[in-house]
């Protein structure tokens, strides 16, 4: 059996979980961001989604970072905590409104920060533990 995570470690996972928690809304809201002129600048009003690189850097990152600060085993946390405020809030809204925008690039932030953060996650866990050699 492991030990108890120190009181340092709890609150980092907290901070990581947290972290998640806003990038996953901030990745949900600016998804519709457009090249229309008034945020972006006007080219042809074409869909920009720049989130879904945000998360294709970030929730990868957050799952590394929590299996090096924390302990490997709870590096899930912060990939589900993103992949619940994503599908929750953009299937049940503020309001009851539907956030998740019905076309490609829900698709693509979805897998874009999931299979990263999927990837890394497994990669973490499939890592021998130190001091263990196999043989």
């Amino acid at each position: 059996m492991s030990e108890p995570l120190t009181s340092r470690q709890r609150l980092l996972l907290v901070l990581l979980a947290f972290d998640a928690f806003l990038l996953g809304l901030l990745e949900l809201f600016f998804l519709p961001l457009r090249l229309d002129g008034i945020v972006l600048p006007k080219l042809g009003d074409a869909p920009l989604p720049v989130t879904v690189v945000l998360a294709v850097l970030t929730t990868p990152l957050l799952v590394r970072t929590t299996a090096k600060v924390v302990r490997p085993s709870f590096s899930v946390i912060p990939l589900l905590v993103w992949v619940l405020v994503v599908l929750g809030m953009g299937a049940t809204g503020p309001g009851g409104d539907l956030v998740l925008i019905q076309d490609w690039r829900a698709l693509l932030l979805i897998g874009g920060g999931a299979l990263p953060g999927a990837l890394a996650l497994g990669g973490g866990l499939g890592r021998p533990a130190k001091g263990v050699s196999g043989g």
